[in-house]
């Protein structure tokens, strides 16, 4: 089922929420496991997120260093098509820019139609781990919209290969990201929501932020996005936090503020326990406002565990 027609649908604002694939050599347990404990409360779908390629330095027995590239959690589609015929719930996979050429994208989406699976999320991905900006894959794309406008092509039955007869459409409903306190490349806001304009006229049918810790942000982005002719839902994205480094990490990696007073109660929190307490109550007061403000749905990202999602979406959900 696509995720425009589950919102039109439902009566109620939707919990979804994000999952990694494993690292590469481990199972699929963990992952089960996450989503048993949270199917209690009745996900409208899971999203399954992508990985490219990663910069590392290998030391060699000649004293030199040796760069290699390595992709550490592949399986996104395989994850994506076991978790739906599993459980029986709309899965969707992430698709990015990085790393793929048009015509791999192109198979990958070929492989998901034949899966059954008629949801993705594209992104363009963001630098790899190691390298300081991002370059586009050779064949590959530089930004998003372009690779939304490959889908949408596909979604009309054209492919990259025009000599094809009587190729056949396909369905995808196609999500994008949004960034509430913008892009860390973008120049300023209003260049980002022009941006996203972009991937929308491209053919996006629906808008997923990036984490915010502010309602405020998000409340804003929603109203310049109105402003700019965006009238495509935009569902919220959440994280509880649950580290005290998490103070540093994530404005550092997400590029997101932080309130102060959650920072203050963060850094005196005397134990790992107390600091996950106090994450999970603000998440709380996050999600409670949002909901009465009415959004179509929290996104949450669970970073794989399920322990904090569980309880903020059982005092504001229910079970």
């Amino acid at each position: 089922m696509k995720v425009t027609d589950i919102i039109a649908q439902s009566k109620h604002p939707l919990f979804t929420f994000e999952l990694l694939p494993p690292l590469k050599g481990h199972t699929i347990d963990s992952i089960n496991e996450t989503i048993e404990d949270l199917l209690v409360y009745h996900p409208a779908y899971i999203n399954i997120t992508n990985h490219q390629q990663e910069v590392v330095y290998i030391d060699r027995v000649d004293g030199l260093v040796e760069r290699r590239t390595v992709r550490k959690r592949p399986g996104t589609v395989a994850l994506s098509a076991a978790i739906h015929y599993r459980y029986d719930i709309p899965v969707i996979p992430h698709l990015i820019c990085g790393g793929a050429t048009k015509e791999e994208l192109e198979d990958q989406l070929i492989d998901l139609h034949f899966l059954g699976l008629d949801n993705v999320f594209a992104l363009r991905g963001d630098p790899p781990k190691g390298e300081r900006r991002f370059i586009p894959h050779k064949g590959g794309y530089e930004h998003t919209d372009q690779m939304v406008a490959q889908i949408a092509a596909i979604n009309r039955g054209e492919y990259l290969d025009p000599t094809l007869r009587d190729p056949v459409a396909t369905s995808f409903c196609i999500g994008v990201a949004g960034y509430p306190e913008k892009h860390a490349e973008a120049p300023n806001m209003d260049h980002d929501i022009a941006m996203l304009k972009k991937k929308i006229d491209a053919g996006a049918h629906y808008i997923v932020t990036q984490m915010f810790f502010i309602n405020d942000h998000y409340f804003s982005f929603v109203q310049r996005c109105r402003e700019a002719g965006i009238d495509v839902p935009i569902i919220p994205g959440i994280k509880p936090l649950s580290r005290k480094n998490d103070v540093d990490v994530l404005p550092q990696t997400f590029h997101v503020d932080l309130p102060s007073e959650l920072v203050d109660d963060i850094l005196v929190a005397p134990t790992a326990s107390k600091v996950r307490e106090v994450g999970v109550r603000h998440c709380i007061r996050q999600v409670e406002q949002l909901l009465k403000a009415g959004v179509p749905g929290v996104h949450f990202y669970t970073q794989g565990k399920s322990d904090s999602v569980s309880r903020v979406v059982k005092e504001t959900f229910g079970s």
